[in-house]
């Protein structure tokens, strides 16, 4: 039991390690992403508020609330500023 349980947990841990490393929006070369300043107006646009919005795992990460008040954390592809799906 006590294998079983290591075992386990050692796939967790590279399985995780593995998705850390890698880029979750795969957008290709940084001279290819619209401005960050360009999804905020977007966003504000559409009546979104704005916390705070980084780069994350190769992602726009925005952190705020969306056009209906709820607090959200959504990445954006910053090649087509389209939501990702995760």
């Amino acid at each position: 039991m006590l294998k079983t349980r290591f075992s386990l947990a050692l796939a967790l841990a590279a399985s995780s390690t593995a998705f850390a490393g890698g880029d979750k929006c795969s957008a290709g070369a940084k001279e290819q992403w619209q401005p960050i300043e360009t999804l905020e107006k977007k966003l504000i646009a559409e009546g979104w508020k704005i916390k705070k919005a980084k780069i994350d795992s190769g992602c726009y990460e925005v952190y705020g609330t969306d056009a209906q008040g709820k607090r959200v954390e959504v990445y954006f592809n910053p090649k087509t500023l389209e939501p990702v799906k995760g």
